[in-house]
């Protein structure tokens, strides 16, 4: 395959990466199942080593099959070099680790995938590093968090599992005017519905196990470098502190990545009329949906998103124990973190993957008792629905929520 960045996205995911193998002729990509590699003469080695001559040497260092998935999501996040994690924290702490040090400040997102803030708040304060986690999608919140010491804005969006929408080309000019650096965890869009390099992001990263695996048999994280000075400071921290990816991990996510188009738009397709089916519900509080109008930030996605995505949050009518009953009651929707795979999944995030935090910093984020996180998946629409509606009656039923 040729040079493919004139191609749509949805091209891209298919052919990005991917050559013949020169060897056999084989479509797909091998799995090149090795630690080491061989060199043809102790000059060669000594080439390697130095770099001056290709090739590779050590799977921690670099592997064939891992570095199609690099290219892969490099060519669709349009950055320099794509680094590829063994989990989706090895890619946060790829970031952490590389680009703060002692007496670094932090600004980020209030509503973070849990352990990537909680890592900042325990850990890295042991070293000096301190962070300030605020409400993002209004960049003044961005603006007054600044310090002359800080080093790094880290932003989700939309953000775990509220989906608040940040404005990415306000926080870049914020970070870019003071100094510091911005990343952008894109998981929740994929590289098919936010590009965030292009609205000026230094580093983006994502969680492979969610979108661009999408089948949910498949633990990793990548992180995707603007510029090559960033990358090559990226990559030395990312292959000595080892949390490298191994070559069958990195085969299954671009294997992956090759269906992403399609499962993204039927995902999609369903999340849409979830939502709106979701918001004429009586015995449903309230929806946060990027696709609705009634989200806070309707605007601002519908312009720097291709498309609201495939996770919605809602809060069923009555608070906790109708949530919790709704969630235990679902059939075809499994009761089970992650997202981002072929078949819906359902949680509650304030008991399972924001527990860790305090109360306080929860709801403070918006992460109430009665939210629920839906991602919806690739199944008929139809049973999904016929899902939720049951699961909704038992709620309202087993609580006796009054329905207005």
């Amino acid at each position: 395959m040729g040079d493919t960045k004139q191609h749509h996205p949805s091209t891209l995911v298919i052919h990005a990466g991917q050559h013949a193998d020169p060897h056999t002729g084989a479509v797909s990509v091998p799995i090149y199942q090795s630690s080491t590699f061989a060199f043809r003469s102790a000059d060669e080695g000594a080439g390697r080593f130095l770099g001056t001559e290709p090739g590779y040497i050590y799977t921690r260092l670099g592997n064939p099959t891992i570095a199609a998935l690099e290219t892969s999501v490099a060519e669709l996040e349009r950055g320099a070099g794509a680094l590829a994690a063994a989990t989706g924290m090895a890619a946060v702490q790829t970031v952490y680790f590389a680009l703060l040090g002692q007496g670094a400040h932090v600004v980020a997102t209030d509503a973070l995938y849990g352990p990537s803030r909680l890592v900042l708040e325990t850990e890295y304060r042991r070293y000096g590093v301190t962070a300030t986690f605020v409400d993002s999608t209004d960049p003044e919140n961005v603006a007054r968090a600044m310090r002359p010491e800080t080093r790094l804005v880290y932003v989700e969006s939309p953000a775990n599992p509220t989906m608040a929408v940040s404005d990415l080309a306000a926080c870049a000019t914020i970070a870019h005017d003071r100094g510091a650096l911005l990343c952008v965890d894109n998981t929740f869009a994929s590289p098919l519905l936010q590009r965030p390099r292009d609205l000026g992001a230094h580093v983006v990263l994502h969680s492979l196990t969610k979108f661009l695996n999408g089948h949910s048999d498949v633990v990793g994280g990548i992180v995707v470098a603007r510029d090559p000075e960033l990358f090559a400071r990226l990559r030395k921290v990312h292959r000595n502190m080892g949390g490298t990816m191994d070559p069958h991990q990195a085969w299954l996510v671009l294997r992956g990545i090759k269906s992403l188009a399609l499962r993204v738009d039927r995902a999609q397709a369903n999340a849409r009329k979830i939502a709106a089916w979701l918001e004429a519900d009586p015995r449903i509080a309230w929806v946060r949906y990027p696709g609705l109008a009634s989200h806070p930030q309707h605007e601002l996605a519908s312009r720097q998103m291709d498309g609201p995505g495939a996770v919605l949050s809602f809060g069923v009518r009555g608070g906790f124990a109708p949530a919790k009953t709704m969630i235990e009651s679902c059939r075809l929707a499994t009761l089970a973190v992650s997202l981002g795979g072929i078949e819906t999944l359902i949680e509650h995030p304030a008991s399972m993957t924001h527990s860790a935090l305090p109360r306080a910093e929860r709801e403070a984020a918006g992460i109430t008792d009665d939210l629920v996180r839906l991602a919806v998946g690739c199944e008929d629409e139809r049973d999904l629905l016929a899902d939720l509606d049951q699961a909704l009656a038992r709620a309202a039923e087993v609580a006796a929520v009054p329905v207005p």
